[in-house]
């Protein structure tokens, strides 16, 4: 349990060090070992010219998730691949949350599922993606 909680700190610690989140308006809101939660209440500013999220949002939300949850074991973890699906357009007050799961890791590549949800529970966006695990700490 302790190994959990020094993870949730950790994840926790990065995204209070990731400036597009902060300016985008993300909040991790769980964390732990191979896992990041991060949510976004979309506004006029999240929006694209026919008026809904823009699929670069989406996206954002789920890299960032993915990005906490791949660097969650204390070493940097580089991304080398993504791929994502949009399945349901998202509107002004919807709230976001991108989940991040670890599928698998070894000791170089770690590959992760995010489920990008709408409040009521719509699956909004997949994604998936791959990082490079390096040997170096993620926190100095």
């Amino acid at each position: 349990m302790e190994r959990t909680n020094a993870e949730a700190e950790r994840i926790a610690r990065l995204a209070a060090r990731d400036p597009l989140m902060r300016l985008l308006g993300m909040e991790c809101v769980d964390g732990g070992s191979g896992r990041a939660a991060v949510s976004l209440t979309v506004g006029e500013q999240h929006l694209n010219f026919n008026g809904t999220c823009h699929g670069g949002v989406t996206f954002a939300l789920a890299d960032a998730a993915f990005g906490l949850a791949s660097n969650s074991h204390g070493v940097i973890a580089a991304a080398i691949d993504a791929h994502v699906t949009y399945q349901v357009a998202v509107k002004p007050g919807d709230v976001l949350t991108a989940t991040a799961v670890e599928a698998s890791r070894t000791r170089k590549l770690g590959v992760y599922r995010i489920d990008v949800t709408r409040q009521d529970g719509a699956l909004v966006s997949t994604f998936t993606g791959t990082v490079y695990v390096t040997a170096r700490p993620n926190e100095g």
